[in-house]
C-alpha cells in the first residue's frame, strides 16, 4: 500500500504544479494517467461504480465538493480545485485528495481551504493505536465548526486495502463525543477525508450521477490522506515523509 501511495502522491503533485488558470481538467487527468502508466499502476477510479466512473481523478472545481468528472472545463483564477486520486500496485490501494487554489484566491476562500488541510492533518494525528474511530471526527470538527464552515456529513472517509472502499466508514463528525466507536488497533488502514464549504452543508447530485455540489453555489474544500496505525501511531501511506513534517 506504500508503494500505491507514494505513485498517488507523485501524481497529485505533478498535477497541484500544474494547477493554473486556462487549464482544462482533462489535461489534470492526462498528468495522472502518465503518472499511473511509468509506475506501472493501475487506477482506482477509472470504470468505478455505475455508471462506470470515466476518468482516473475526480477534479471538483468551485462549487463542486467531490466526485467531478474532468474532461473540457477550463480553470479560472479564484477557484478552488480538488484532485483526487486512487492507484492499485499488486492489488492494494493508496487514495488521496488535495485541494489547489487556481491563480489568486480571495482571502475567505484561502482560509477556507487552509482550515480543511488543517482538519486532515488533526484526524490524521488521531489514528492511532488506543484510540476509537470518533477521535477522527471529533478532531474534524474541532477545527472546523468554530470557523462557522459547513462540514460535510453524508460523505465521509473509509477503510481502503485489497479494495479502494472498505469498511469501516470514517465520518467527519462525532455526534457523541470521542472515544467512541470501533477501537483502532495497530494494522487497520483508513482513508480520512474532510469535506468543508463556506456556507452551507447540504449538497445536491448532478444529471451525471457523480457530481456532488454544493446547494447554494459555495466553494467547498476537500482533503484527503490514506493513514495505517503503527504501533508508533499514524503512517501516512500517501506522504511522501510518511506524515513526518506535519505530525511533529
Amino acid at each position: 500500500m506504500r508503494i500505491a501511495g507514494l505513485v498517488v502522491a507523485d501524481a497529485l503533485a505533478r498535477m497541484s504544479e500544474a494547477v493554473r488558470p486556462g487549464v482544462t481538467t482533462g489535461e489534470l487527468d492526462q498528468i495522472a494517467r502518465d503518472v499511473l502508466a511509468r509506475a506501472g499502476a493501475t487506477s482506482s477510479f477509472l470504470g468505478y461504480g455505475s455508471p462506470g466512473f470515466p476518468a482516473v481523478i475526480c477534479c471538483s472545481v468551485g462549487a463542486e465538493v467531490v466526485h467531478g468528472i474532468p474532461g473540457e472545463r477550463v480553470l479560472e483564477e479564484g477557484e478552488l480545485c480538488s484532485i483526487d486520486m486512487g492507484a492499485i500496485v499488486d492489488g492494494w490501494h493508496g487514495d488521496a485528495a488535495v485541494t489547489v487554489p487556481v491563480g489568486p484566491c480571495s482571502a475567505e476562500v484561502l482560509a477556507l481551504n487552509d482550515a480543511t488541510e488543517q482538519a486532515l492533518w488533526a484526524a490524521v494525528a488521531a489514528v492511532r493505536p488506543g484510540g476509537a474511530l470518533s477521535d477522527i471526527g471529533a478532531a474534524v470538527e474541532a477545527v472546523v465548526r468554530p470557523l462557522g464552515y459547513g462540514l460535510l456529513e453524508d460523505y465521509t472517509g473509509h477503510g481502503i486495502g485489497r479494495s479502494m472502499h472498505e469498511p469501516p466508514y470514517v465520518p467527519n463528525v462525532a455526534p457523541h463525543g470521542p472515544g467512541r466507536g470501533m477501537a483502532l488497533a495497530v494494522g487497520i488502514v483508513l482513508a480520512v477525508e474532510p469535506m468543508a464549504t463556506l456556507g452551507s452543508p447540504e449538497t445536491v447530485l448532478l444529471d451525471d450521477d457523480w457530481t456532488v455540489v454544493t446547494a447554494d453555489g459555495l466553494q467547498a474544500s476537500h482533503w484527503e490522506h490514506t493513514v495505517a496505525v503503527t504501533p508508533d501511531g499514524p503512517w501516512v501511506l500517501t506522504a511522501p515523509d510518511g506524515g513526518v513534517s506535519r505530525l511533529r
